[in-house]
């Protein structure tokens, strides 16, 4: 089922509903915010501004602005760490550095509540010393902020090709719901499915978006990055979610619809059901019933992160 050759180049979205937009601008909080504008991207910017800090050597976190859905870390040294971070919802998440003076954000994907964030230290192949635990409790300026702010996994600036790609692909769109259809559109058009790549990921592996875009080539975690920062840079809230499809380890998209909410079945709407997101499956398939069909209403996806 799963191939090449198929381009599904058109959501059925606009047809049954009609919706709106929202999100942030650039490098503004969600008190400063606008809604999604045509052509137009925000790209917000996370910073490390040192008001409350942890750490030190090798690792320096920096929890100054929390209530905008993030926290940066910083390599001090040539050393490899592991940062897991807790929250309310019990979740483990892992993250690693290994590239010092270089900071990096990391969302509170949990929303509200208290965070237990614990760091480690690589001292030979696969073992980790503990260096520190830190506890906060989060209060977000607003639930969407973690889900458009760059991260680690969904790693984007102003200065990326797909940052431009999404402004010129929402240039006519009336609603977010034009721009998702647009940025779905080009991706299931343009990327395919590279097998070679998956059977040669590394461990760690993270996507880079312009890469993506250049090669036109990527596996599920590409096609979820990709999509997810050029909607987030339009200023739509949008998860980069990773789990199980079946038995196969997985990463598809959830957006924020305003008038709807979190749409988790977003390919398509007949009247009645929405349908998920996920444009690796949209992508590659040779039969569109066939993967609507499995695609469904979620039954055959197991979530297990959300970045």
């Amino acid at each position: 089922m799963i191939k090449h050759g198929f381009r599904f180049l058109s959501l059925f979205l606009l047809i049954f509903l009609t919706v709106c937009g929202s999100g942030c601008s650039a490098g503004t909080s969600a008190g400063e915010s606008d809604s999604f504008s045509p052509g137009q991207t925000h790209v917000l910017v996370p910073s490390a501004d040192g008001k409350v800090t942890t750490g030190g050597d090798p690792l320096l976190l920096d929890f100054s602005n929390a209530d905008q859905g993030y926290f940066m870390g910083v390599l001090k040294a040539d050393k490899k760490v592991n940062i897991q971070v807790i929250g309310p919802d019990n979740i483990t998440y892992k993250y690693f550095l290994d590239t010092p003076n270089q900071y990096t954000a990391f969302p509170f994907t949990a929303g509200d509540g208290t965070y237990i964030i614990l760091a480690f230290e690589n001292v030979t192949g696969n073992q980790y010393a503990s260096l520190f635990s830190y506890t906060l409790t989060v209060e977000l300026e607003s639930e969407f902020l973690p889900f458009l702010y760059p991260n680690q996994f969904v790693n984007f600036n102003e200065d990326n090709e797909a940052v431009s790609l999404a402004a010129e692909l929402s240039a006519d769109a009336d609603s977010d719901l034009d721009a998702l259809s647009a940025v779905f559109e080009y991706v299931t058009a343009n990327i395919s499915y590279d097998s070679e790549k998956l059977s040669n990921i590394r461990d760690g592996y993270l996507p880079d978006i312009d890469d993506t875009l250049r090669t036109k080539s990527g596996i599920c975690f590409d096609y979820a990055a990709l999509t997810v920062a050029m909607l987030r840079s339009l200023s739509i809230p949008a998860r980069l979610d990773i789990g199980y499809s079946g038995k196969v380890y997985h990463a598809w998209v959830t957006v924020y619809i305003e008038s709807v909410g979190w749409v988790e079945r977003a390919i398509e709407f007949n009247g009645d059901e929405w349908k998920l997101i996920d444009p690796t499956f949209v992508s590659t398939a040779d039969d569109k019933d066939a993967v609507m069909d499995y695609i469904g209403d979620g039954e055959n996806y197991t979530l297990m992160f959300v970045r």
